[in-house]
């Protein structure tokens, strides 16, 4: 089985994805160079050639151009090869990929989807580990605001891709939030 890569333009900066004949194998957005993403798309798939992206990864391609512009873009139907990865994190990513565009979870609520409500740290390390950026949108399921992203993060931040999502997560209140809010200064006398 071959794989094929090629790196692509958006407005967040040049994108990676690599692919094999049984679908996306990973997604790296931009390094502060094209040559530094290059480079850690060489370092990870050394076997994978760049060439012309089949039509299933021209899919992925173009909806996450569409995403990262603010707009609809479907990623439903694009194939994952999910070969090597663990099956608990390919359920993770199957319900963060069902996550929509402008809303957010947590790591407890898909650790409860799951039917393990106490693997919300698994779930966490699932996420952290995720290779399938913007397609799985990793950056939609938080534990409480953080702005850090999985290794195939680039430079780009959570926060950022939160924004482009219409998500402004300084102004959310999380769970944690809610259930435990801070009460206001006592006055000094």
């Amino acid at each position: 089985m071959g794989r094929g890569y090629t790196i692509f333009d958006t407005t967040i900066g040049r994108c990676g994805i690599v692919w094999s004949d049984a679908g996306v194998v990973a997604v790296h957005l931009p390094e502060a160079r094209e040559i530094d993403t290059r480079r850690r798309v060489y370092q990870l798939y050394p076997q994978a050639r760049e060439t012309r992206p089949p039509m299933n990864t021209e899919i992925a391609i173009d909806g996450m151009v569409a995403l990262l512009r603010g707009r609809d873009g479907d990623l439903s139907d694009v194939t994952l090869d999910m070969l090597g990865i663990h099956i608990f994190n390919q359920r993770v990513y199957e319900l963060t990929r069902a996550v929509p565009r402008g809303e957010t979870r947590t790591y407890a609520q898909i650790a409860t989807r799951l039917g393990a409500p106490d693997a919300a740290r698994s779930v966490a390390k699932a996420i952290a580990k995720n290779p399938f950026m913007i397609i799985v949108p990793c950056h939609r399921v938080l534990d409480s605001y953080a702005d850090e992203i999985s290794p195939n993060g680039g430079t780009i931040s959570r926060r950022h891709l939160l924004s482009i999502d219409g998500i402004h997560p300084a102004h959310s209140k999380t769970l944690f939030d809610v259930l435990l809010p801070v009460a206001p200064p006592r006055p000094h006398n």
